[in-house]
């Protein structure tokens, strides 16, 4: 799985909210993985968190269809009893962040699959200082990850 993306929830809902100001970078963020044939990663916990945050913020209809396509075009990784204690090793460890369990997750599957390239608006995925994170880092794919 080294050439795939792992993507958090800040990214997916922007892909989803039209008006969200980072809207369009992701959509050509998603357009350019998708020309690269780079299959996107999530897990459960991502699932849930992006769909409680559509259905709060734009609406049953809009999140119902969310879902429907998050299931037609993502890779979804329901994380092991073992990414659970290396998600509470990541938090106690990193005593001087605010790592989310879900961010701590995150982290955890990414490593056991061997992903370096995540696609995030969230400043934690940068602190954790293991992964590229597009488009933080950089706002283009390019060869990025593409072992």
């Amino acid at each position: 799985m080294r050439r795939a993306l792992f993507s958090d929830t800040s990214f997916l809902y922007a892909q989803a909210d039209e008006a969200d100001s980072d809207h369009l970078l992701v959509v050509s963020i998603v357009e350019e993985a998708l020309q690269q044939r780079r299959p996107i990663v999530v897990t459960t916990f991502i699932i849930a968190e992006t769909h409680a945050l559509i259905l709060r913020r734009l609406g049953r209809d809009i999140a119902a269809n969310w879902l429907q396509k998050a299931y037609d075009s993502l890779i979804i990784i329901r994380p092991t009893e073992e990414d659970e204690r290396r998600a509470c090793e990541i938090i106690f460890g990193y005593s001087d962040k605010d790592f989310s369990f879900t961010d701590a997750i995150s982290f955890a599957v990414m490593e056991r699959l061997g992903i370096t390239v995540a696609l995030s608006l969230d400043e934690h995925f940068v602190q954790f200082g293991k992964f590229t994170v597009v488009p933080l880092q950089t706002e283009k794919l390019g060869e990025v990850g593409r072992q």
